[in-house]
């Protein structure tokens, strides 16, 4: 007759409480990483602090003031910001902005969208026409703008001699002061050109960034290439066009070179922007507090827009 013999169940140690000099060891390391990195990031904390925060803060400061560019500043509050709506220029470059950033945004993001397609897909040449697309965008804004003025000029410009050759004008056209469309057409052709390339550059990281078996998937489905670019393309370059319509908007709304350069405001004060306004305020009129005022103004719309913008693109990609 066998006899089993069990053995007592195993009886886990407890483990033993760790050494108080490897803890103060541990936190030392992680109190010097600290430092290291808070060290790292002081020369970029300084450089914001003075050169965005600080001139932020003035500027808000001098927007509570009549601060004249020579004497004794006095404080006028509200009377910089009330004075915005009883300012008639300044509701005509409200209401001209809003129209070119409608128009500059519609028509530079069709264009860049249409080159990022059209440079896609890897074949011969391609890199080429990336290239030369992009190639604008390393021209300074203000160059380019002496530029098109050079080029659109109706005493020294090329434009008008190689359109009339053609037959498509009858005489001379002021490009850039004859009507407020022409005006307006002209700092438009000149942004599409600077700009479209560097769009493009981005929607084409976007297109890239899709997983080619998407693509493959909706084909095998049957999906044709308008399904495909709506309900594929487009839902999965939502961020890129976030992205990008932030940067048009934004740019748009704060137009200064091309209308300064190229129409100087003209034809009667057609073209007009609300930067362009800061600036009479401020170095015309020299009134600073005003200008001032008007800042702020821009920058709460700016701000509003991008928070709506974000919040959309955040419920949107849940």
């Amino acid at each position: 007759m066998s006899t089993m013999v069990t053995s007592p169940p195993d009886r886990q140690t407890p483990p033993r409480p760790e050494p108080a000099k490897a803890a103060r060891r541990r936190r030392s390391g992680a109190a010097r990483r600290a430092a290291v990195g808070a060290l790292y990031a002081t020369p970029t904390a300084v450089m914001v602090g003075l050169f965005f925060v600080v001139p932020l803060l003035l500027v808000g400061w001098m927007s509570l003031h009549r601060w004249p560019l020579l004497g004794q500043p006095t404080l006028n509050l509200p009377d910089n910001y009330t004075g915005i709506a009883d300012n008639t220029l300044v509701r005509s470059a409200v209401w001209f902005t809003l129209k070119y950033t409608v128009v500059m945004t519609v028509l530079l993001f069709v264009v860049a969208f249409g080159l990022a397609l059209l440079v896609q897909h890897r074949r011969p040449g391609v890199g080429f026409f990336r290239t030369a697309f992009f190639l604008p965008m390393t021209v300074g804004f203000a160059s380019a703008s002496l530029l098109f003025l050079g080029l659109l000029s109706d005493e020294i410009g090329p434009v008008n001699d190689l359109l009339s050759a053609v037959g498509l004008i009858d005489g001379y056209v002021s490009w850039t002061s004859g009507s407020p469309d022409t005006a307006l057409g002209s700092a438009v052709l000149l942004v599409l050109w600077r700009f479209a390339g560097f769009n493009m550059l981005i929607l084409l990281t976007g297109l890239q960034a899709i997983p080619p078996e998407v693509y493959e998937a909706a084909r095998i489905d049957g999906a044709s290439r308008w399904q495909t670019f709506r309900r594929i393309t487009l839902p999965l370059m939502r961020s890129s066009i976030a992205l990008v319509l932030t940067l048009m908007v934004t740019g748009s709304l704060l137009a200064f070179d091309q209308f300064w350069i190229l129409t100087r405001g003209g034809p009667d004060n057609s073209t007009t922007s609300l930067v362009m306004v800061i600036y009479r305020e401020a170095f015309v009129r020299l009134d600073l507090g005003s200008a001032a005022g008007i800042s702020v103004a821009l920058l709460a719309v700016l701000l509003v827009f991008n928070i709506i913008q974000l919040g959309v693109l955040r419920r949107r990609s849940h």
